[in-house]
């Protein structure tokens, strides 16, 4: 038996060669599959992405509102304070 493996006839290279291009076709099905199964997770992530940058952005307007309020709170308040110094003097 041995010996029959050292010796490759055409018929054996042929056979060989079928053995492995089924096997290949099997492994470019299941790169398929993967594929497939990434490009659909990338279209979740970029959904969810999108969502994530609409909160921030909303988060970062009211924030900018709030700083806002308190700056002109606190005019508000100085020019009270100022108002009320002078009319002591």
């Amino acid at each position: 038996m041995e010996a029959d493996r050292k010796t490759w006839t055409d018929e054996r290279l042929n056979d060989f060669r079928q053995s492995v291009d089924k096997r290949f076709d099997g492994v470019d099905k299941r790169f398929d599959e993967v594929n497939q199964r990434m490009d659909a997770g990338f279209a979740r992530v970029d959904g969810e992405l999108r969502a994530l940058n609409g909160r921030i952005d909303g988060l970062q307007r009211t924030m900018v509102q709030i700083g806002a309020g308190m700056i002109i709170a606190q005019t508000g308040l100085m020019a009270t304070i100022l108002g009320l110094v002078f009319t002591r003097l």
